[in-house]
């Protein structure tokens, strides 16, 4: 009897213990289709118009959920953060959603989010110049150089062609945002006794003041396609506000190590949404690159001396 009563309780206890990680995949599924909406949307309203709207459906969203939840973003802690959600605003969102959008104008959306992928390279580096604490040992030196090879054998063959400059240019791009990313990881540590819903919300609706002015001018020459609006909308609502609320989740299940493992998972996810909706190529080369850089990313993310 008492088998019976706990073979279900086991069961229940299994699932629960299972869920974060579906919850990881479903993450980067999300994150990495972020790529495929860029890549559908940017062409038609042109990167302004596109980040503006983006982080104005973010932040409509992520007011709906503060409502929700019963919480003012206009708070006096708040108040005394606002630099540093503005300084978000232009690390985390501005600088490097600019960067993917003009990126992507160049690049194939597979190819831009194996490149975004360097941004532990970066954050790695930065640390070890900017935080004395953090150390690179000869093992997570090797990840950086390995992992900047693999973007170097991603980016050179394609300068050969007749498209190399707008090759070279869409890849600096993306290159921008990730090392962008890095510096935005390094400064959240202000944040850290901020409310994610808070400091997510302020970081869009920030990000929407900063962007207006450059993008009402560019809204002349936009074409409001179906497609482009619903990419926009999917990702205000998806990658910016559903995809923050699930990694802050995630963040609390399997810990920070364990939540940002989902950036392995983004160029696997975002080269499949662009094979089955965009038709893109899967070559070998950016196989073999992807593997050198996660790589890279896996040997730099391993614990890193101290000093005495």
């Amino acid at each position: 009897m008492a088998e019976a009563l706990t073979a279900p309780l086991q069961t229940m206890r299994a699932r629960r213990g299972l869920l974060p990680y579906a919850g990881l995949l479903l993450l980067g599924l999300i994150w990495g289709s972020s790529f495929l909406f860029i890549k559908l949307a940017v062409v038609d309203v042109g990167p302004q118009a596109l980040v503006f709207g983006r982080c104005l459906t973010a932040a409509a969203a992520l007011a709906l959920v503060l409502a929700v939840r019963g919480r003012s973003p206009l708070t006096a802690a708040n108040r005394q953060r606002m630099p540093r959600y503005l300084a978000m605003a232009l690390l985390n969102s501005v600088i490097p959603w600019l960067g993917l959008a003009y990126g992507e104008l160049a690049v194939s959306s597979g190819l831009t989010s194996i490149l975004n992928s360097t941004t532990p390279l970066w954050t790695a580096l930065l640390a070890w110049r900017l935080t004395p604490a953090e150390r690179l040992r000869p093992l997570n030196g090797f990840g950086v150089v390995l992992g900047f090879l693999g973007t170097a054998a991603l980016i050179l063959p394609d300068l050969r062609t007749g498209g190399a400059r707008a090759t070279l240019v869409g890849s600096g791009c993306v290159l921008l945002a990730a090392l962008s990313y890095a510096l935005a990881a390094l400064y959240q540590r202000r944040l850290r006794d901020a409310s994610p819903f808070d400091a997510g919300f302020w970081q869009m609706a920030l990000t929407a003041v900063v962007m207006l002015p450059l993008a009402v001018p560019a809204a002349a020459s936009a074409r409001l396609s179906w497609a482009a609006i619903m990419s926009v909308v999917a990702l205000g609502v998806g990658a910016s506000c559903v995809g923050i609320v699930l990694y802050y989740w995630l963040l609390n299940r399997l810990g920070a190590a364990g939540a940002s493992s989902v950036n392995y998972l983004l160029p696997a996810t975002a080269v499949l949404w662009g094979v089955l909706f965009l038709h893109e190529t899967v070559t070998l080369l950016m196989l073999g690159g992807a593997v050198i850089i996660l790589g890279g990313v896996f040997l730099t993310s391993l614990p890193r001396s101290r000093p005495a």
